[in-house]
């Protein structure tokens, strides 16, 4: 059962984000400091990558491990409640971002995904941007 009422569910989920995140904005902080220089939200790629490295021909996803369903990580567990309803949101997520990743690829694109736990030591996480964008110079 839901602790919460219908009113203040939807309160709440109305205050989730779907970009300019503290996640997103944690990796754009990173990124800029390693040198690099990307575009927001690409709007006319499959997925909206996060940041858009054009000149690269690489992008990079900034997921939630609870929305986007890391596998292995303690933060993806499942709601308690509403369980079909989550289910299929979350598994439709997933599928979405196969697909999403797949369209890219087959557009020539490069791309990296960013996990919310990964932030928690940006110096392993700077340890994997830098080789997946190369040298700072464009």
């Amino acid at each position: 059962m839901d602790t919460l009422t219908p009113e203040q569910r939807s309160e709440r989920m109305s205050r989730v984000r779907n970009k300019d995140t503290k996640l997103e904005l944690r990796v754009r902080r990173l990124v800029h400091s390693l040198g690099y220089r990307y575009r927001l939200h690409g709007g006319s790629l499959p997925g909206r990558p996060d940041l858009v490295f054009k000149s690269r021909g690489k992008v990079i996803f900034v997921h939630g491990c609870f929305w986007h369903r890391q596998e292995g990580c303690p933060q993806c567990r499942m709601p308690k409640s509403r369980l079909e309803f989550w289910k299929q949101k979350l598994t439709a997520n997933r599928e979405r971002d196969r697909v999403n990743q797949a369209k890219l690829a087959a557009l020539g694109w490069d791309y990296m995904i960013v996990w919310e736990c990964e932030l928690r030591n940006t110096d392993v996480l700077a340890s994997r941007i830098q080789p997946f964008l190369g040298d700072t110079r464009p």
